[in-house]
């Protein structure tokens, strides 16, 4: 199709030229494991499903286009995808990373890679020289979420690519909050952006998925050996499932964030609720920042009630909103992050950084703000 900058023709207008035979305006789900050669070793541009699916490639080409990367891949999760990154580097290698990320990115970090002798040191990304400060000669790249999860915390995308271009380091941005709709890091400087495709790319709670874009041809066919070498592949009918999502990706997240600033700013009303946390305020310490390296705030709200007791009985006694410890579908899901997805990074750390079992975090879905509030009001009574 023409080039495009407008994410909401993208969604719809990327992908879609595989079928050249039939005209579906569908992918077809090349539900395969291995296709016919010609002759040994001629085949008709597919050979195995784990190196190549048609689907799959049709997810992964419209995803470059839509994240401004020359290539993506398409895994079975989003730590899958994570891990794949990482992987990418030696024994040795060192990473600064953002203090308060994702439960499973720690644990993978300081569970996993550093069996491989991969290490990092764990900072405040808002910060630029405390980035600065943990670089050392075994660095080799900086991983930065933004906004932090759950805290929001938002980073300076072009500052950190800066940065890193002067100290000859890759960075890698977790996009999962905000999707290519609101935030393009590559655009920024990021070199590897990766995604939990579960969330908000999905949307409907219906697939498990990771995506990881590239800003060069080269790095993205590392991360495709990487992809095919480990084998966490997504599948034909969940990379179908993805596309399916994505389609809408454009009317979803503006619903999302209509709500989520009609909320925060209540929020900040509600006696019972100590403090909220959210880029699109203008209070919030990095708002400035949020405002000039994205297109929106996204869909995601933190907020601390009075103790623990009073975060469990407002948790329980919600009716409209899920409690559930995964975000971005079309239902607005909430969870204590202390408890549920950042459980496996140690208590003291997360005191130390804020993530208290009196936060807790929502993910506003797109039901109608009003009957949000008031089930939150009805929970706090």
């Amino acid at each position: 199709m023409k080039a495009t900058h407008n994410n909401d023709t993208l969604v719809l207008h990327t992908g879609n030229e595989i079928d050249g035979q039939f005209g579906a305006l569908s992918i077809p789900v090349y539900q395969v494991s291995t296709f016919l050669q010609d002759a040994a070793g001629n085949t008709k541009g597919y050979e195995y499903s784990r190196a190549g699916n048609p689907t799959r490639d049709a997810l992964e080409k419209a995803f470059a286009a839509l994240e401004h990367g020359k290539r993506a891949s398409a895994f079975g999760s989003g730590l899958a995808a994570i891990s794949a990154t990482f992987m990418l580097w030696n024994t040795g290698d060192h990473f600064v990373v953002s203090n308060v990320v994702y439960g499973g990115t720690y644990r993978l970090l300081t569970k996993v890679l550093n069996r491989m002798g991969i290490t990092a040191t764990f900072v405040d990304t808002a910060n630029l020289a405390a980035i600065e400060a943990a670089i050392t000669d075994r660095t080799k790249g900086i991983f930065v979420e933004t906004p932090t999860n759950p805290l929001m915390e938002v980073a300076d995308l072009e500052a950190i690519a800066g940065l890193c271009k002067r100290r000859n380091l890759k960075m890698i941005v977790d996009n999962t909050f905000m999707s290519p709709y609101w935030q393009n890091p590559l655009l920024l400087g990021a070199d590897i952006v990766v995604h939990s495709a579960t969330k908000y790319l999905g949307g409907h709670s219906d697939v498990v998925a990771g995506l990881v874009v590239t800003a060069t041809e080269e790095l993205g066919e590392e991360v495709h050996f990487m992809q095919k070498a480990m084998g966490g592949i997504l599948g034909p009918q969940d990379s179908w499932l993805l596309m399916r999502g994505i389609k809408t990706l454009s009317v979803r997240m503006e619903k999302h964030e209509l709500n989520a600033n009609a909320l925060a700013q209540w929020l900040c009303t509600v006696p019972d609720v100590k403090r909220v946390y959210y880029p699109g305020l203008e209070s919030h310490p990095q708002h400035v920042v949020a405002k000039k390296q994205a297109r929106g705030f996204g869909g995601m709200i933190s907020f601390e009630l009075a103790d623990s007791a009073t975060a469990d009985r407002f948790l329980n006694r919600l009716q409209v909103i899920t409690l559930a410890i995964s975000l971005g579908g079309v239902e607005s899901l909430i969870c204590c992050p202390a408890k549920t997805t950042h459980a496996s990074v140690p208590a003291d750390v997360l005191n130390s950084l804020g993530v208290t079992d009196r936060l807790v975090r929502l993910s506003v879905g797109i039901e109608n703000a009003e009957d949000l509030k008031e089930d939150i009001l009805q929970a706090l009574a």
